[in-house]
């Protein structure tokens, strides 16, 4: 595969550009330095040196980087047959409550900016016959809760709107996969309680992979949160209000 895959320099999206690298796929890395591009690149140079990477910059808090990096990425690839939008921000329900510029830059990056790229970069995908887009919600979409109100939303907007735009965009050859990893071992969540079904970047990677090659509409890691996920939809709102998690 041809890949552009913003937010390959950390956490879920390094570990997603390693597979792909293994796998000996084209990929053009994004990401918000330069220096942590260049480092990426030269690590999957020496640990696959079969597949052919290359990297640019661009800043999910920069729109205004949007075009020239896909641009870059077109020109690197020649045809983007895969893009993944595996870049986000967090913070608790606690600091997103108290911290209006926390919680802004979080609604941001996740919701608006994310969608922002995700239609800069559609054109590309439709062109040739189509290609696939797969953007990384998270679990916290599946139902509101009240220890994650304010992350989920901006998740939950993010699902709406992928879904939306494979119903909208499927004619023309463009398909949709959304990844709701659970609970994931990164940087973002280092010293957080730890919750039940925690997975490693690396395992997550994979089934992002499994979900984009098997074209799977929605695809949740680890896959036990599936059947988590079909339990939530069904539990009352007025139990669901009572459940602290």
């Amino acid at each position: 595969m041809r890949v552009l895959l913003l937010g390959g320099t950390r956490g879920i999206g390094r570990a997603i550009a390693r597979e792909l690298a293994q796998r000996a796929d084209d990929v053009f890395l994004l990401g918000r330095s330069s220096g942590d591009c260049a480092r990426s690149v030269a690590d999957l140079c020496v640990t696959a040196p079969a597949a052919r990477i290359a990297s640019g910059v661009c800043d999910l808090d920069a729109p205004e980087t949007f075009a020239a990096a896909i641009g870059s990425a077109r020109a690197f690839l020649g045809k983007i047959d895969v893009a993944i939008v595996a870049a986000g921000a967090f913070g608790t329900q606690e600091e997103l409550e108290d911290d209006f510029a926390l919680r802004d830059c979080v609604l941001r990056t996740n919701f608006t900016n994310t969608i922002h790229f995700c239609e800069s970069v559609r054109p590309a995908l439709l062109e040739g016959g189509g290609g696939t887009l797969c953007v990384l919600s998270s679990v916290a979409a599946v139902r509101p809760r009240r220890r994650i109100v304010l992350y989920g939303a901006s998740k939950a907007g993010l699902s709406y709107y992928a879904e939306g735009i494979d119903h909208r965009f499927r004619a023309q050859g463009l398909r949709t996969v959304v990844v709701e990893p659970g609970f994931v071992r990164t940087a973002m969540t280092a010293g957080l309680p730890e919750p039940p079904f925690a997975a490693d970047p690396e395992r997550v990677a994979r089934g992002v992979l499994r979900a984009i090659d098997r074209r799977a509409p929605l695809a949740r890691v680890p896959r036990v949160w599936a059947l988590v996920a079909a339990v939530l939809r069904r539990v009352p709102r007025v139990l669901l209000r009572r459940l602290d998690f």
